[in-house]
């Protein structure tokens, strides 16, 4: 049965990178808007009967993309394919995973049920916030990782230094991802220790290990205001580390991060293209994004021939 890609409009240059990579063409699909912006969804291709991969990112603007998102699922569901795999490089309210207080939604978990009710049969995406994500859904979800892209960039950076590079975690969640890095390239761990004061606010206090006289790389899944991260990275500076780098998945970038990431003692900020670009993130010179296309390419080849897709996972 033949392979059918179709993108939405969140992120075509990565959606095209990845129909490049698996040597299929991406579907006929138009997508517009009318002017009260209501979205209409025309698939100008017979796909009856087919295994149907959507590739779409749902970043900012986050809720028209989410629609967009609803919207292709129910056509497709109506052209009678086969089958439904929703490919979501970026999960869209992530962070929205559990209450925080009284009276607060769970967002990540209302997005699984609407892209369920819609008619996804298969979810696939990387380096989720949250790993319960997953549960979430009842059906199968594939969580994949930019980490070979990530460490294969710095090993390659570092060459024969591994033992003055230190992996830093913002905080306690990612250490776990810190200590995964620094395993594969042997170099050492370190946390900070941070307090958060609001949303998107926080305050970075001690270092937990030791980054005098090293080249620390800061770590996490994604990079929003870049506040955590700034925060960061002058706390590593300030306990002796000589330079400091930044490695994320996720390229929110929104607000003052690009005047913040600027104007940091960060010597880059090494990124993926799970999310596109602003133009104003484009011309940053601090700014290096790798693409997880050949990831997620491999992952749609597999799924589609019913071959394992667990070695993808690491």
């Amino acid at each position: 049965m033949r392979l059918c890609l179709l993108a939405g409009t969140s992120n075509l240059p990565l959606a095209t990178k990845i129909a490049e990579k698996l040597g299929t063409p991406l579907g006929d699909c138009n997508i517009r808007r009318f002017s009260d912006g209501e979205i209409f969804v025309e698939i100008k291709e017979n796909v009856r009967g087919r295994d149907v991969h959507i590739i779409q990112s749902t970043c900012a603007p986050v809720n028209d993309y989410v629609m967009e998102l609803l919207i292709m699922i129910d056509t497709l569901k109506r052209a009678s394919v086969n089958s439904i795999t929703v490919v979501m490089p970026y999960y869209g309210y992530s962070r929205q995973d559990r209450k925080v207080a009284p009276h607060t939604p769970i967002t990540a978990k209302l997005v699984a049920d609407v892209l369920t009710a819609a008619g996804a049969n298969r979810v696939v995406s990387m380096d989720l916030h949250a790993g319960q994500i997953q549960g979430f859904f009842n059906i199968p979800f594939d969580n994949l990782y930019a980490s070979p892209v990530l460490i294969d960039h710095l090993t390659g950076l570092f060459n024969g230094k591994s033992k003055d590079v230190v992996f830093v975690s913002p905080d306690a969640g990612g250490v776990e991802r810190a200590r995964a890095f620094a395993k594969k390239v042997d170099a050492s761990v370190a946390m900070i220790d941070k307090r958060r004061t609001a949303p998107n606010v926080a305050k970075a206090m001690n270092i937990v290990g030791n980054v005098e006289g090293k080249i620390a790389v800061i770590l996490d899944d994604m990079i929003d205001t870049a506040g955590t991260l700034v925060e960061a990275s002058q706390t590593v500076l300030n306990h002796g580390a000589i330079k400091v780098y930044a490695c994320a998945t996720h390229a929110v970038l929104s607000g003052p991060a690009i005047d913040r990431i600027k104007a940091s003692g960060l010597e880059k900020v090494i990124l993926t293209d799970t999310i596109p670009l602003s133009a104003a993130a484009s011309e940053c010179g601090k700014i290096e994004i790798l693409t997880v296309s050949g990831i997620l390419a491999e992952a749609i080849r597999r799924i589609h021939n019913y071959e394992s897709v667990s070695s993808l996972f690491v």
